[in-house]
């Protein structure tokens, strides 16, 4: 009985609000009216909580988090970490008034003889290789896409027979005009040596980052990895939003001192790099705003 009612005042309240205004509200646990133009997205805790700390006139909706950040009004909200997490975030901002989503997080980089990547090195990916499982959902959801994205033969093909995974892999790629913003400010704030603009690569599994895994990607000119900005490029073509990356890199897969999954140590670059990431996305966002409107 007190199911049936609480079911009847819930089908009640949603005949007020729409289709779009429910799924917000059901991810985000606030309403549309709440998310600022200029979202700001971290996936892991530290990186939130280093946002947070810098945010001005602080005000919190549910999972969003308010605030002007260099005179800049804009949400912060954690996505966690995966391109499903990312998936579902976005689609709640393309029913808001979003326009910009600026993704800044962790990631790890591969060293190779033409890029000098090391810990705390800024990661601003050219473009997003997308082995991840969710974004060739929406390429099958929209099949226009593949005809309009690029895509390369899986680079671990070369290794040995894929039995199962992403045969073909296509690629995603952020705003331009972000883009280059901060890069131009990454270029003028830092010194030229820690800030890259490579190509990233994009996964859901972290602990299958094998040797032979980064032999292959090193192999097609990749010096970054990901979990979550393959989707979050590829729904900003979609949904018309300005999506971009910035990351600080904070392990060296298959380095023998700073791999992750070998190594328990931690350089101590890697929190300066996100601080440093912080302060480029900080101080480009005027800029940021000049270009939405």
């Amino acid at each position: 009985m007190l199911n049936k009612i609480k079911s009847e005042l819930l089908n009640f309240g949603m005949k007020f609000i729409s289709v779009d205004e429910k799924i917000v509200r059901m991810i985000l646990e606030t309403g549309s009216s709440n998310i600022n133009e200029i979202v700001i997205l971290p996936a892991v805790k530290m990186v939130m909580k280093k946002l947070i700390k810098k945010l001005q006139n602080k005000i919190v909706h549910g999972r969003v988090y308010n605030g002007l950040l260099n005179g800049v009004r804009v949400s912060i909200i954690r996505s966690h970490i995966g391109c499903p997490n990312v998936g579902l975030v976005v689609e709640s901002l393309k029913r808001c008034k979003t326009k910009t989503i600026i993704r800044i997080d962790l990631c790890g980089g591969i060293q190779d003889e033409t890029n000098e990547i090391d810990i705390g090195t800024i990661i601003i990916p050219k473009l997003a290789y997308c082995d991840d499982g969710t974004t060739p959902q929406y390429i099958r959801t929209y099949p226009a896409l593949s005809n309009q994205l690029e895509s390369v033969k899986n680079p671990l093909s070369v290794l040995h027979n894929l039995l199962t995974g992403n045969q073909t892999v296509f690629i995603s790629k952020p705003n331009e005009i972000i883009k280059e913003i901060l890069l131009k400010e990454g270029l003028s704030t830092l010194t030229t040596n820690k800030i890259k603009e490579v190509n990233l690569w994009t996964t859901d599994a972290l602990f299958c980052e094998t040797y032979e895994f980064i032999r292959a990607i090193k192999a097609a000119n990749i010096n970054a990895i990901d979990m979550e900005s393959s989707i979050l490029f590829l729904l900003g073509l979609i949904f018309n939003l300005k999506t971009v990356s910035i990351l600080s890199v904070s392990d060296l897969p298959g380095h023998p001192q700073y791999d992750l999954l070998k190594s328990n140590e931690i350089h101590p670059n890697m929190e300066k790099g996100i601080e440093d990431a912080i302060k480029v996305v900080i101080e480009s966002l005027p800029r940021i705003k000049s270009v939405l409107t």
